[in-house]
């Protein structure tokens, strides 16, 4: 039994290309590492935020992409306490943090590839 769950936990994680961490294991790492922590704030039902799932953070090179750049951290606005003070009016909304928990950038909307990537390019 103990074998048949840890061959499902491995295959859905695989499936997921992005590897998300909790906003707690991210300020951990973050002290490490010294990246931006990427904060998606999403809701289940929001029809953007699926697209942006499938379109972008199921993709490989773009996952590896942006695990090399920022700790991410998905927040589900149903389930989840926002970690920020901060109010989300429109999902999905990113928020990439320093250090210090400061905002260094707010992106709302759904994006393709190349401009989510256009868009993050700068941040550090």
């Amino acid at each position: 039994m103990n074998k048949l769950f840890v061959s499902l936990v491995l295959l859905s994680a695989s499936l997921e290309a992005m590897e998300w961490v909790s906003y707690n294991q991210a300020l951990k790492i973050q002290k490490q590492t010294h990246q931006p922590i990427m904060l998606d704030v999403m809701r289940t039902d929001c029809h953007y935020c699926i697209d942006m799932e499938k379109k972008v953070f199921q993709d490989d090179a773009m996952a590896k992409w942006l695990t090399q750049r920022f700790i991410p951290v998905k927040i589900n606005l149903d389930t989840d306490t926002m970690p920020i003070d901060q109010e989300v009016t429109f999902t999905p909304t990113f928020f990439f943090l320093d250090g210090q928990g400061k905002i260094i950038k707010k992106i709302p909307g759904s994006w393709n590839i190349q401009d989510f990537k256009d868009l993050t390019k700068g941040i550090k």
